[in-house]
């Protein structure tokens, strides 16, 4: 099992940044590929960025690709979204996800990912 706690939400001004959290608990943390998605209000779920178990490959969204890069540190069992350059369109509920051990692919699929977090709100002013 692995749960999640997500951190780092805010309210942000367009072209600013933020920094999103994840830690999770479990003893197979590191060993879980990591997903960050999001969802707008009225809008599906979407993907955003996901890393595997080392942190030596990442994927990304088209939209976030160069602004959104993310990291995790499996000595402190979290994984981080640093979101640059932010824009309007940015803002959602950003939650994050853990593929079950395993699983060492990356897929852009919510129904992929078998644990969650509950989400933090990132609102971004124009």
């Amino acid at each position: 099992q692995v749960q999640l706690v997500e951190s780092g939400g805010g309210l942000v001004q367009a072209g600013g940044s933020l920094r999103l959290s994840c830690t999770g608990s479990g003893r197979t943390f590191s060993q879980n590929v990591m997903g960050w998605f999001r969802q707008a209000p009225g809008k599906e779920r979407e993907f955003v960025a996901a890393i595997n178990w080392s942190g030596g490959n990442t994927n990304y969204a088209d939209s976030v690709k160069g602004r959104f890069p993310i990291s995790r540190d499996n000595a402190k069992n979290t994984v981080y979204l640093q979101m640059n350059s932010l824009r309007p369109e940015d803002a959602a509920v950003y939650s994050c996800a853990a593929r079950s051990t395993g699983l060492a692919s990356f897929t852009t699929a919510a129904q992929g990912y078998g644990y969650w977090g509950q989400g933090t709100q990132v609102t971004v002013s124009s």
